[in-house]
């Protein structure tokens, strides 16, 4: 059964985050900056440019290896300086809301991030899925969805607004002190503390939301996970997934060096067309030609071309031939994945010999295929599952999900 922890307790929320949260709060984040834009930010509050440097360094050492979101904690910065940084900048963290712990480990945050301007707080899910000698975060950029992928729970939401780069990153930043994966700081009390070696390795920008229809902050927050002084993400285990939005896809391979995934589902546009509209903008041609050019393309730093295997949609052997021609020449894996069911979809999932008689055409051919193996569906936490809770189900909804899947329909 999936556990759902109790945050009312105050001693847990406040270990959960010890962030100021003020209805409206205009004081800056610093978290997200890049270095520049954040050496740019102390020059503009008054510490001397003599200091930028060394101060931005210092900053950069507390939020991003150490882990800490209080001011106060930065022994090395002067009193003044401290009150300086506190009365015109934020470190502060969202608010889990609820925090979710599947049957096989992947667990699922709902955060709130608190107002922008005269706006009101926003919620996204964030998930993490644990596995052998590694774990993989999954990061939204987006509070809901522009896109309508016909079988993607949170393209059932409408876009409420891109998230900016900080609260790309503050997610990266509470789930591993959820998970106490930051050195030199004690672990929070409640937090989950993987098995030995399970920690953030990887980080997927596949949660709520296109990435590449939120460029800027998504490309910054990307370049932070990646520097060496911080967080310091192997750039080859970041990835960034998009439906196809063309213009964009050269231009973050070159400023971030990313690895690359793609959500094909579809051999020909007539079909993509229905499961990812925006193809009707970038069709499959334009799409896998933006694909051949990705910066740096080669056998070690392949394309993951991902393929939600929908019963009798997609899932024919002759959709797998027509997909090894379609990629033909782009170094490839292609990730099948079995569809996650949610209330109110009308597809099912391929039967599974149909998703194995796929696999093995594709590899005889020579791409690798994995099919991945569905994580977190009692906890809606699997792909293309996500959804914010000013948009979740209502109880009857949820009830009748959960009885599905006790049913074993949700396969």
């Amino acid at each position: 059964m999936a556990v759902s922890l109790d945050l009312k307790d105050q001693d847990v929320r406040k270990a959960l985050s010890s962030s100021v949260r003020q209805q409206f709060d205009e004081r800056v984040s610093l978290v997200g900056l890049t270095r520049t834009q954040l050496g740019e930010a102390l020059s503009q509050s008054g510490v001397p440019n003599r200091q930028v440097k060394m101060r931005t360094q210092q900053l950069w050492h507390w939020l991003y290896i150490r882990g800490v979101d209080d001011f106060e904690l930065m022994s090395n910065l002067g009193k003044d300086l401290r009150l300086k940084l506190k009365e015109k900048f934020t470190i502060a963290e969202p608010e889990i809301v609820e925090e979710q712990l599947s049957v096989d480990g992947t667990c699922k945050w709902l955060m709130r991030f608190p107002p922008r301007g005269a706006g009101k707080p926003v919620e996204i899910e964030t998930v993490y899925i644990p596995e052998e000698g590694r774990g993989t975060l999954c990061v939204s950029s987006h509070v809901g969805c522009t896109l309508t992928c016909t079988f993607c729970h949170t393209g059932t939401q409408t876009l409420v607004r891109n998230l900016t780069a900080g609260e790309i990153v503050a997610q990266v930043i509470l789930a591993r002190k959820r998970l106490g994966d930051f050195p030199d700081i004690d672990t929070p009390a409640g937090a989950i503390v993987p098995g030995e070696g399970r920690k953030v390795t990887n980080i997927v920008m596949m949660g709520m939301g296109e990435p590449l229809y939120n460029y800027d902050h998504v490309r910054d927050a990307m370049n932070v996970f990646s520097d060496g002084d911080g967080l310091s993400l192997s750039k080859r285990r970041i990835t960034l997934s998009t439906s196809g939005v063309v213009p964009n896809i050269v231009k973050i391979g070159e400023e971030t060096g990313a690895m690359l995934a793609i959500s094909l589902h579809a051999v020909n546009d007539e079909l993509r067309d229905v499961l990812v509209p925006i193809n009707k903008k970038y069709p499959l041609n334009e799409l896998l030609e933006a694909c051949r050019n990705y910066p740096g393309l080669s056998n070690a730093r392949r394309i993951t071309f991902e393929y939600v295997m929908l019963k009798g949609v997609n899932d024919t052997l002759q959709d797998a031939k027509e997909l090894v021609q379609l990629l033909k020449g782009i170094p490839s894996k292609i990730n099948l994945i079995p569809f996650n069911k949610w209330p109110g979809s009308g597809y099912e999932c391929s039967d599974w010999d149909k998703i194995e008689e796929f696999a093995d055409f594709i590899n005889a051919n020579g791409y690798a295929s994995p099919i991945r193996t569905p994580r977190g569906q009692d906890i809606l936490a699997a792909c293309g599952q996500l959804k914010s809770e000013s948009e979740r189900m209502k109880k009857t909804e949820r009830l009748a999900y959960e009885a599905m899947m006790i049913a074993g329909h949700g396969d």
